[in-house]
């Protein structure tokens, strides 16, 4: 069983178009989404699940459409901290937030803190986040405290090199899953997921279900992780 999945959460636009509906319309339906996803995973015993809610390029997307999303995050932890505190979930969110509203930050660090000491599962959302980005700045505070003569630059491999990413202390993403038909990582986790098992579908986010997420998870289960070795026979 995957002790960590990641999902791109994509699709939600052109879901609510081929509808005839506004794009803000699939956001609101991939809130529902994630709702039954997070339940499936602590149904399959799960323990990590990042997702990948808002990219540092989705700000070249219409404002109103940036503005929704912000909104969307406001309310989904308005919405559902008390069922996910009840079902045991603690909420992290990695990103940057320099530029975020107040508000956004305000349910953020809310979130966080209501559910700091859950331990069923770990919901881990990506928002304002770039892969590259993070790890420039790994990079610039890895620089810095070499500069200042607090840290040998040959200690540093990528053990510790993790320790200074958003993830730190975050087991890697075992299974990666994108919906919508799209093949590609999107600036998605890129160091943590060097050695993820990928599955795709067709199928837009706002029609992801608890089955899909079970299909993901079989087809996991029959692979065989090698990691540049041998590895073990699938399923074991």
């Amino acid at each position: 069983m995957p002790q960590h999945i990641a999902i791109i959460m994509d699709g939600n636009g052109r879901w609510a178009v081929r509808r005839g509906l506004p794009r803000t319309a699939g956001h609101r339906a991939g809130i529902e989404a994630l709702r039954s996803v997070v339940e499936g995973c602590i149904e399959h015993g799960v323990r990590y699940l990042t997702v990948f809610a808002f990219s540092t390029e989705n700000w070249r997307r219409p404002k109103s459409e940036v503005d929704a999303l912000m909104g969307l995050l406001v309310e989904y932890f308005d919405r559902e901290i008390v069922r996910l505190c009840r079902e045991g979930v603690r909420v992290r969110i990695i990103g940057e937030r320099e530029g975020l509203t107040e508000a956004v930050r305000e349910a953020i660090e809310s979130a966080e803190d209501r559910t700091r000491c859950n331990e069923r599962l770990d919901l881990i959302v990506a928002f304002n986040y770039g892969s590259r980005a993070e790890i420039c700045r790994a990079a610039r505070t890895v620089a810095a405290l070499a500069s200042k003569g607090e840290l040998d630059p040959e200690t540093v491999d990528e053990a510790n090199f993790g320790s200074y990413l958003y993830t730190a202390g975050i087991p890697d993403p075992d299974l990666l899953i994108r919906p919508s038909g799209e093949m590609r990582l999107s600036n998605f986790l890129l160091w943590q997921c060097a050695y993820s098992e990928f599955w795709f579908t067709s199928v837009y986010w706002p029609d992801f279900t608890k089955a899909h997420l079970a299909e993901a998870i079989a087809e996991y289960r029959r692979r065989a992780r090698r990691y540049g070795g041998l590895g073990a026979a699938p399923g074991g």
